[in-house]
């Protein structure tokens, strides 16, 4: 695709070509650095900008139907959120009920990463604080750190946190909106419309059994 690109280019001449550059400046789209002079350099910039908007953006594979389930030691907070989605009609991953195949625990979730939604419970199973502070509740580091990785996978549209008590966010996520796991169930119907809102298609009659 790239070399297409460059083959249609050569033919411009560099009037054309100079024209093009303005024409993307203007838009904002290119910045020309101090050292570039001359017109043979401004054809190279046009070059390699045309290549780069040429190339599709890299996205991870997704699949709808199911849905990974971040948890720490809560078992029962998991396990309500777990049987949710399924009654929802959507599978739930929970990584210590696959097998390992040799693999660690990062490449386990990389290899289950395939999923359209990640739900993320931060539960009151650590603590922690600033050297010489006081410890304060906390959510444990592997949920932590499987928040920010489907973040970054996924986007923060397709991760919905469940906070479950007072315990401590995380500096870069906050201000961020998470749900409260409160004990009446209203977190379901929040996470159905995150759900919602994601692409999935949602049988409200069941949200509300």
């Amino acid at each position: 695709m790239a070399r297409k690109t460059l083959t249609a280019l050569i033919g411009i001449n560099r009037a054309a070509a100079r024209q093009r550059i303005q024409e993307r400046i203007d838009q904002g789209k290119v910045v020309i650095p101090d050292r570039i002079q001359t017109h043979d350099d401004l054809s190279k910039l046009e070059l390699v900008d045309e290549v780069s908007a040429d190339q599709p953006e890299a996205t991870a594979p997704q699949d709808r139907s199911k849905v990974f389930v971040v948890h720490g030691h809560d078992e029962a907070a998991r396990e309500a959120v777990a049987r949710f989605i399924g009654d929802l009609g959507f599978q739930p991953i929970i990584l210590h009920e696959r097998a390992n195949e040799g693999r660690t625990i990062i490449e386990k979730v990389e290899a289950h990463g395939d999923v359209g939604f990640a739900v993320v419970l931060l539960t009151l199973d650590d603590e922690g604080c600033a050297k010489g502070g006081t410890p304060v509740p906390r959510a444990r580091q592997n949920v932590v750190l499987e928040l920010g990785y489907f973040i970054g996978r996924l986007g923060r549209n397709r991760v919905c946190a469940l906070k479950r008590g007072d315990l401590e966010i995380p500096s870069d996520f906050g201000g961020v909106v998470y749900e409260p796991f409160d004990a009446s169930g209203g977190w379901k119907l929040a996470l159905s419309r995150e759900l919602k809102a994601a692409g999935f298609e949602i049988d409200w009659n069941k949200v509300h059994e």
